[in-house]
């Protein structure tokens, strides 16, 4: 994971420095929509919100922030993939995007072919945490604690088809066990009755996770990325951990409506790229365990296609649907 995260890094920059004479040719000229489609105060929104001020100071022009959550994200998607092809709209994306083609039987537009990747700016791992009641004391003796109660351990998530129902569900394919997925309506609530004992675990967002683990309510047994978290370096990886492959982990990044002009794309990543190593925007993107990417055009391209089957996979096997 290290490796690939290194060459989709050095794949943005030398993107970013083959682009940077087409720079001059685009710049907005009005005010930028920079769609969210989820609520405010979730990793995409804090993401969005650090990226715009920076990108209103580059561009010349505001760039707002409009949350128009509902759906799994659905809505404001939508209007991103109808919106004008001159870039003053534009979405920033969550890898949930890739998985409801899955739980949905029709989306009002095509995943992939209705819109045009920039760049992923970060991604979010998870943390699988089990409450302390739970005799177990990693991911090891978990998986050998399920296989002796099987369909006993009840695992929560933010609901079917979000990264925690996600996690859950690949660790029982991997590991061959029977846990029984409790979806919430969002993973506050979800949250709150794995701290009171109502379930046995869940995958939150580190940043959710670790003050919990810290404060003892909850025990912290290993991040779903490939590689370790640098906000929690001495928890290992699912993977490390006996998992080899497991890989759950949300992205987040800038997309346009399908058909955004080459000279708009190479400026929007190449300032993309720039803003997310800026020192004051890399520590926050730290302290909330978000990974900094800054991946190519075509290489967010690449991911997307890949985690469209890998995700759906997943999905279908565990058999939800929401409509």
């Amino acid at each position: 994971m290290k490796l690939r995260w290194a060459w989709l890094a050095l794949t943005g920059v030398v993107v970013a420095v083959i682009t940077q004479p087409a720079l001059a040719q685009w710049s907005p000229t009005r005010a930028i929509r920079f769609i969210v489609p989820y609520s405010t105060g979730t990793a995409t929104d804090t993401i969005s919100r650090a990226v715009a001020q920076k990108l209103s100071e580059s561009l010349g022009q505001q760039v707002i922030v409009d949350n128009l959550p509902g759906a799994n994200g659905i809505v404001g998607t939508e209007v991103v993939a109808k919106a004008p092809k001159d870039g003053h709209t534009l979405g920033m994306i969550a890898a949930n995007h890739v998985v409801t083609p899955a739980l949905y039987r029709k989306l009002p537009y095509d995943t992939i072919r209705d819109f045009t990747p920039v760049t992923i700016l970060g991604a979010v791992p998870f943390v699988l945490v089990v409450h302390p009641s739970v005799p177990a004391r990693s991911v090891k003796e978990l998986i050998a604690l399920a296989k002796a109660r099987p369909g006993q351990l009840l695992y929560a998530s933010a609901g079917n088809g979000s990264p925690p129902h996600l996690a859950g569900e690949l660790l029982k394919t991997m590991a061959g066990i029977d846990i029984v997925h409790v979806p919430y309506k969002g993973l506050a609530p979800g949250l709150t009755d794995a701290i009171a004992g109502q379930v046995s675990l869940i995958f939150p967002a580190i940043s959710a996770a670790l003050p919990q683990a810290k404060a003892g309510k909850l025990r912290a047994f290993a991040v779903t990325s490939l590689k370790r978290s640098t906000a929690a370096p001495e928890l290992p990886t699912m993977d490390e951990s006996g998992l080899k492959g497991y890989e759950v982990y949300s992205w987040i990044g800038i997309m346009g409506p399908s058909g955004l002009p080459k000279e708009v794309v190479s400026r929007l990543h190449a300032e993309g790229t720039r803003i997310i190593k800026l020192p004051d925007i890399s520590q926050r993107f730290g302290a909330l365990g978000i990974d900094i990417i800054g991946t190519g055009p075509d290489e967010f391209a690449r991911i997307m296609q890949a985690d469209l089957v890998k995700f759906g996979k997943i999905v279908r096997a565990s058999g939800a649907k929401i409509d």
